[in-house]
């Protein structure tokens, strides 16, 4: 027996969010069906507002309502630091511990040569422009995930940045192997910006 197809189409769309598949697509999309026809606009009213209302920061590439985004345009931050993220989830993982305040670049993914992604594919060119063109920045702290594609990316980073002048560190190993930014917690990324090493 098939679905009809509002729930088909439904189930179908949820598993096109990550880590859904077809069991728990089915269960979401069936919960949905059993939800308040108020909470379902507001939901749905959510998912278009992201999509209308979000961009990226032209300086930082991080999410913002607004051009620029708050932590680019505000002139407490330690203009003389940049640290370098693949996603913008991993700059309020950042964010929570309290203890850094400089600025922020977000790559929007790493040089991965395995998936087809090079240099030219995430937000590489932006950043070298930034640091063409601000003359204050005297350290870029490369934070990509502790992975294959991370630490190619951290090491190309390096190459391009580390003749200009700038030092370049990389985020110690407070980080486990394989852990993404966004779900560490606080005192071990405290430790990890702490401790990292020039590369």
């Amino acid at each position: 027996m098939q679905y009809p197809e509002p729930i088909a189409k439904l189930i179908d769309s949820y598993m096109k969010l990550p880590g859904i598949g077809q069991k728990t697509a089915t269960r979401l999309a069936f919960y949905t069906l059993g939800m308040e026809e108020e909470d379902v606009k507001g939901f749905a009213d959510s998912l278009l507002a992201v999509k209308a209302d979000l961009h990226y920061c032209h300086v930082c590439g991080n999410i913002t309502e607004e051009e620029p985004c708050e932590i680019c345009r505000d002139p407490s931050r330690d203009q003389s630091q940049i640290i370098v993220v693949e996603h913008s989830r991993d700059i309020m993982a950042m964010e929570s511990m309290n203890s850094y305040h400089g600025l922020y670049h977000v790559l929007h993914g790493t040089i991965s040569p395995a998936n087809g992604t090079g240099p030219m594919d995430i937000n590489i060119p932006s950043l070298l422009e930034r640091l063409k063109t601000k003359k204050e920045v005297k350290e870029v702290i490369v934070a990509t995930n502790a992975s294959v594609d991370g630490e190619t990316t951290a090491q190309y980073l390096a190459k391009l940045i580390k003749p200009a002048g700038i030092k370049v560190t990389r985020l110690a190993h407070g980080l486990s192997a394989g852990a993404d930014i966004d779900y560490t917690d606080a005192m071990t990324l405290t430790k990890a910006v702490q401790g990292r090493t020039e590369l």
